[in-house]
């Protein structure tokens, strides 16, 4: 399993997207819920030294920063994950930035390429294994509202070997 670093949503904003997930699941679109957190992944490696926790806490600091979930996307062919893009700011582009700094010499291997500062789309993933049937009515369920405004309010490393979070401050 990977480790990654992600950004959190604020509890609003966080319900808005646990709400898409059940809408979703109740469509029988292989949704998120409940196994995972609403959340953005701004770097992901094989593994990353918990070392870089401390690092962190200046990308942490930077804390909130406004978000806003945009349009629906799909990454894949047949079947895709179904997403909902992050706008990117400045502000969001160089704390992705930073934090793909901090971790590259605590990763191992090097982060993935789709991580790095240029190739990344930000964005919070809604269902995955989203069917060629299912992308009319997983789309229209996906796209409400048709902006969605709040906030990253926490960051975490995730380590998806133990399955744990742990919360940067």
């Amino acid at each position: 399993m990977v480790h990654s670093v992600e950004l959190l949503f604020d509890a609003e904003t966080e319900a808005t997207v646990r709400r898409i997930w059940a809408e979703l699941a109740a469509a029988g679109i292989p949704s998120q819920a409940p196994a995972s957190r609403p959340h953005v992944t701004l770097t992901v490696a094989q593994r990353i030294d918990p070392q870089v926790d401390a690092l962190l806490a200046a990308v942490s600091a930077r804390l909130p920063l406004d978000c806003i979930l945009g349009a629906s996307l799909i990454f894949g062919r047949s079947h895709g994950v179904l997403a909902r893009l992050v706008v990117p700011t400045a502000e969001l582009l160089a704390a992705q930035e930073a934090v793909h700094r901090l971790c590259a010499p605590h990763a191992t291997p090097e982060p993935m390429a789709n991580t790095l500062p240029g190739q990344w789309t930000g964005h919070v993933t809604l269902a995955r294994r989203v069917g060629p049937a299912q992308l009319g009515r997983a789309l229209r369920i996906a796209g409400r509202p048709s902006q969605i405004s709040g906030h990253f309010v926490g960051l975490r490393r995730w380590d998806g070997a133990a399955r744990t979070e742990h919360l940067i401050s």
